[in-house]
C-alpha cells in the first residue's frame, strides 16, 4: 500500500514538473539564422534539425536577419526570442539606446576571417592607404578593424576616405576599381583573393572580431528553459562539429556554394567556443571604445552589465 502511495506520489510530481516545464516554454521561438561570413553551427544546426528535436511542441521559425540592426530591432519587439549570431558592436549599440540585452554567450571569435583587401600592387601596406578610398560597412567589427589597423600606424579615419557599402558592393568596387581598398569578411574576402586581390591586414592582433548570442533580459527572465536548452544544444552542436568534421564542412559547402578548398580554408579562422571568457569581455570593452572614439555611439554603458550571470 505504501509503495503504491509513493509511486503516485513520485508519478504526480514528474506530471507537474513535466507541466511546470512545458509552461516556461513559449508557444513560438524565434532564432536567428545567418550563415555568412562562415558560420557552421549555425548550418549544422539547420541540417540536423537540432533546435526542432530540442524544443518539442514550439513552433519554431528561423528568420534571416543578417543585419545587426534589425536583429536587436526583432529582439526588441519580441518577434524573436534569440540573435543567435549577433555582431558586437550591433550588440552594444542597442544595449546604448536603452534595449535590455544580455549576451548569454560566444558564437564566434574570427580575426583571421576579417581583412582589408586591396588590388593595386603598389598599396603595400596600411601607410599607403593615407587619402585613398576603402569601402565597407559602417559601425561593424570590419570598420572597428580598420580604425585599428591605422591607429597602429598613427593614423585615423580621417586619414582615408572612408565609403558606407555592404560586403558584396564594397567587393564589386575593389574589382571595378570604385574604391582602392576594401573591407571584407568570410567568402566575400576568399572570392576576392581568389580573383587576384590581395590581404592587406587582417584582424590578428587588432580586434577579435567577436561574434555573440544575445537575447533580453526580459525574455530570459520569462524563459529561462530557453534560453538554457538552446545553449545546451549549441554545445552539443559544437561538440559534434569537433567530431564530424567532414560531414560539417560538405554541410558549409552545400549551404554557402563556396568550393571547398575555400571551406577547407576558412574553417581553421573561426573560433566557436560558447563560453564567454575574460578575453572577450575586454574585447567588448575595447569595442565599446571605437563605438564611442567614432561618434557612433552616444552613451557609454557598462559591458560587465551585459554579460548573463
Amino acid at each position: 500500500m505504501k509503495k503504491k502511495i509513493f509511486a503516485s506520489l513520485v508519478l504526480a510530481f514528474l506530471m507537474s514538473a513535466a507541466g511546470a516545464f512545458a509552461s516556461e516554454m513559449p508557444a513560438k521561438l524565434g532564432i536567428t539564422y545567418v550563415k555568412a561570413p562562415l558560420n557552421v553551427p549555425s548550418i549544422v544546426e539547420k541540417y540536423n534539425k537540432v533546435f526542432e528535436g530540442a524544443f518539442p511542441g514550439v513552433e519554431l521559425s528561423f528568420p534571416e536577419l543578417t543585419e545587426g540592426p534589425k536583429q536587436t530591432a526583432a529582439l526588441a519587439a519580441d518577434e524573436i526570442g534569440i540573435a543567435s549570431c549577433l555582431g558586437s558592436t550591433s550588440a552594444i549599440l542597442a544595449a546604448s539606446e536603452g534595449l535590455d540585452l544580455k549576451i548569454v554567450g560566444i558564437y564566434s571569435r574570427a580575426p583571421k576571417a576579417f581583412m582589408i583587401v586591396v588590388k593595386n600592387a603598389d598599396i603595400k601596406s596600411v601607410k599607403d592607404l593615407k587619402g585613398k578610398r576603402v569601402a565597407g560597412p559602417k559601425g561593424t567589427i570590419l570598420h572597428q578593424l580598420l580604425a585599428a589597423a591605422l591607429a597602429k600606424e598613427g593614423m585615423t579615419m580621417k586619414d582615408v576616405e572612408f565609403v558606407h557599402m555592404d560586403l558584396a558592393s564594397g567587393a564589386n568596387a575593389l574589382a571595378n576599381g570604385g574604391v582602392e581598398a576594401a573591407l571584407l569578411a568570410g567568402p566575400a574576402a576568399y572570392k576576392a583573393l581568389s580573383g587576384g586581390s590581395k590581404m592587406l591586414k587582417n584582424g590578428e592582433g587588432l580586434v577579435d572580431a567577436t561574434i555573440v548570442i544575445a537575447t533580453t533580459e526580459k525574455y530570459m527572465k520569462k524563459y529561462p528553459n530557453v534560453i538554457s536548452t538552446f545553449m545546451n544544444s549549441h554545445k552539443k552542436t559544437i561538440a559534434w562539429i569537433a567530431k564530424n568534421e567532414k560531414k560539417a564542412k560538405e554541410m558549409t559547402q552545400t549551404e554557402t556554394g563556396l568550393p571547398m578548398d575555400g571551406v577547407e580554408k576558412m574553417f581553421p579562422w573561426y573560433d566557436f567556443s560558447p563560453e564567454i571568457r575574460k578575453s572577450d569581455i575586454a574585447e567588448l570593452a575595447r569595442t565599446q571604445k571605437f563605438m564611442i572614439e567614432n561618434g557612433l555611439q552616444r552613451r557609454e554603458i557598462d559591458i560587465n552589465s551585459l554579460i548573463k550571470k
